[in-house]
């Protein structure tokens, strides 16, 4: 029987909940940042993959985007219905290429999900979408799994003038805001059309703004593309920083055109090392020129 007492609108709630499935590697530690990118009626429903006792390498992205482990994670959100169902992971999801991201999402669709997005399918979607043709990319990774993002890039038809790292092994969560602007400011250079920060648990939230006022040019991360991408599969706005990428995943909304080319396209600059200490600010080590790899 209904209550004559319970007058009001705060008693016709809560908002309808649209959901969101994550599959995050088992060292994810941005949880709230995620939120951060979503409106009010979106929740997410998080499964992790299993614990792997290895540091951050082309050894753990291999075990954490393995099949079995996706499926597995996919099958654990069923329950709750998400609409979408995101494999949150960069370096996962670039490690062999575009066509193994494609599989990646038919892994997911195969354990049931009704949609499947990748933090590199949707860093794919936003390079195509936004006619992105040379860019700057950082991460916290070592060499290794950083050429292969500068790889499937290249698949993709983007072209890395500068690619940045840190090379951690861990703890990447705890590196600070002025490490990642600082590792973004050393990254760019006229040529490149726009930064990508690789990685889903490098904190980037509160920067994007200011960086890309001070820039000029879209600053791309990976919770955002990921995020976004699901709220376009909902139809949902996009909340939280970042000018150039809306438009990119919603229909009938044209993303700001890219800021005019440079007059004279300069050589390409070299990669850095710059190795850090998770909670220092930046600190150059040394400089390598990564044109089909380090040099030794």
């Amino acid at each position: 029987m209904e209550s004559t007492d319970l007058v009001g609108a705060e008693f016709e709630g809560p908002v309808t909940q649209r959901g969101i499935g994550v599959i995050a590697p088992f060292d994810l530690a941005l949880e709230r940042e995620l939120w951060r990118w979503a409106p009010l009626e979106v929740s997410f429903h998080l499964a992790r993959t299993p614990y792997e006792p290895v540091p951050v390498s082309l050894e753990m992205a291999e075990l954490v985007s393995g099949r079995a482990a996706l499926q597995a994670a996919t099958r654990d959100v069923l329950g709750v219905e998400p609409e979408v169902v995101a494999y949150l992971c960069s370096s996962g999801s670039f490690i062999h290429g575009l066509a193994y991201e494609a599989q990646l999402r038919e892994s997911i669709l195969a354990a049931g999900a009704p949609a499947a997005v990748t933090t590199s399918g949707a860093l794919v979607e936003a390079v195509r979408r936004l006619g992105l043709t040379r860019i700057s990319v950082i991460t916290p990774y070592d060499a290794e799994l950083t050429d292969r993002l500068v790889t499937f890039l290249g698949e993709a038809g983007v072209e890395v003038l500068r690619s940045n790292y840190l090379g951690l092994g861990g703890g990447i969560w705890k590196v600070n805001y002025r490490t990642v602007a600082e590792l973004i400011m050393a990254a760019d250079c006229p040529g490149s059309q726009a930064i990508f920060v690789s990685c889903t648990n490098l904190p980037t939230y509160d920067i994007i703004s200011p960086l890309e006022r001070r820039l000029g040019k879209p600053v791309l991360t990976a919770n955002q593309l990921t995020v976004w991408a699901c709220l376009g599969r909902l139809g949902l706005p996009m909340v939280g920083p970042g000018r150039w990428l809306r438009g990119v995943f919603q229909e009938g909304i044209d993303p700001p055109a890219l800021p005019p080319e440079p007059a004279v396209p300069p050589s390409t600059p070299p990669t850095e090392d710059l190795s850090v200490d998770p909670g220092a600010t930046l600190t150059r080590i040394d400089d390598r020129t990564r044109r089909g790899g380090p040099t030794p």
